[in-house]
């Protein structure tokens, strides 16, 4: 029943920016810590950045000082504003929702950073 939809990714030359979302069904996210991950070719899925119910906020150190994690409760809804990409941000975006039992997927969406 609980369900997540990533949208907003594409192709941008660097130095680009874009905003994904995160819609997620029911009622708890606003409970929960949610999170973007990514996930490059031939690599493992990596924490990009993190915010809690109330709004505190963790980054990885590779995107800090240009990307934004934020969350609106009131649609069920987080998001990832990033700007100044380079070509090592392409992958695959997933967002998180993290309860006390299991963590929630969504499905992915492209992001390819190339000129």
């Amino acid at each position: 029943q609980v369900q997540l939809v990533d949208s907003g990714g594409g192709l941008v030359q660097p130095g680009g920016s874009l905003r994904l979302s995160c819609t997620t069904s029911g009622s708890i996210f606003r409970f929960y810590t949610m999170g973007w991950y990514r996930q490059a070719p031939g690599k493992q899925r990596e924490l990009v950045a993190r915010i809690t119910r109330s709004g505190s906020t963790n980054y990885a150190d590779f995107v800090t000082g240009r990307f934004i994690i934020s969350r609106d409760n009131a649609k069920n809804t987080g998001y990832l504003q990033m700007a100044s990409l380079k070509p090592e941000d392409t992958g695959v975006y997933y967002c998180a929702v993290v309860t006390d039992i299991r963590t929630y997927w969504g499905q992915g969406t492209q992001v390819t950073v190339s000129s």
